[in-house]
């Protein structure tokens, strides 16, 4: 492999976030960034095992319908990769194992809990184990949030991030655990990256709309054991310059948004570990 940082965000069946993903890991510093349909994927014209770090943006994948990113979990799990019998979650589980990054954001994350790879408590992703659901208001969330990132997380993405105000836009943010054994495990192994907060206190909360879904321990996103797997509801890519604040015009803020951090933290791991 090239000692580039080599990016793939993915693209395909409603996903709409794909642009800001790669815009916002250029800004990180990664000298090569793909957006790839996830067809070409399948049919095996493009490798995962060629790069470095994978986004999987958010959007509305497959009309979220059937569950948000149910449909497209099944087809992780079992459409095969043209010519060699394997699926596309067996070559991310090989990614993963070969030492790669993946970041989930939205859709992203519902992919990642309904294909079970995250939380891999167990470091295993054959068992789903927490999941996303609908919003306790019953609607469709689009706010910006606030939110503390867990400076005891194992998290790559996170490192350095203290309080973040980022926006969501989503009907089915909601993150459950499957038992009460599952989310004393996530805490204690502190793989809670970062918490829906309140913006007076900024301890975290269940208060509408702070926490804007009901997440169960105002869970904005979590990571796996290693650090390196990481899904959010909160978008990150659409905070990648001062203007996308809603408060820009009367906030000093820096040129550069403050969700570019969670890429360049990426970049940043993969040149010091990877490459």
């Amino acid at each position: 492999m090239s000692d580039k940082v080599k990016v793939i965000v993915t693209t395909g069946y409603g996903t709409n976030c794909e642009v800001e993903m790669a815009h916002a890991c250029t800004m990180a510093g990664a000298e090569q960034v793909d957006i790839v349909h996830v067809s070409d994927l399948l049919d095996g014209s493009v490798s995962l095992l060629d790069y470095h770090f994978l986004n999987l943006p958010g959007g509305f994948l497959d009309g979220d319908n059937l569950g948000a990113a149910q449909a497209g979990a099944h087809r992780l799990r079992y459409a095969r990769i043209k010519g060699t019998g394997q699926s596309l979650l067996e070559q991310i589980q090989k990614f993963v194992e070969r030492g790669g990054l993946i970041l989930g954001v939205c859709n992203g994350f519902q992919l990642m809990v309904k294909t079970g790879l995250l939380p891999r408590l167990e470091g295993s992703s054959e068992e789903r184990t927490v999941s996303l659901t609908y919003n306790d208001s019953g609607r469709f969330e689009d706010r910006w949030v606030t939110c503390r990132a867990n400076p005891d997380s194992p998290c790559v993405f996170t490192k350095g991030i203290d309080i973040i105000e980022l926006p969501v836009r989503h009907g089915e943010g909601k993150f459950v655990t499957k038992d009460k054994t599952v989310s004393n495990a996530l805490s204690e192994n502190n793989l809670v990256c970062i918490r829906y907060v309140s913006p007076e206190t900024g301890m975290p909360t269940q208060q509408y709309p702070y926490n804007p879904n009901g997440s169960e321990m105002a869970v904005a996103g979590v990571c796996d054991p290693t650090g390196r797997l990481m899904g959010l509801m909160p978008h990150p890519e659409a905070f990648s310059h001062g203007t996308n604040h809603p408060r820009w015009t009367r906030e000093n803020l820096p040129e550069e948004g403050a969700g570019i951090r969670f890429f360049r933290n990426a970049v940043e791991y993969i040149r010091g570990n990877i490459l």
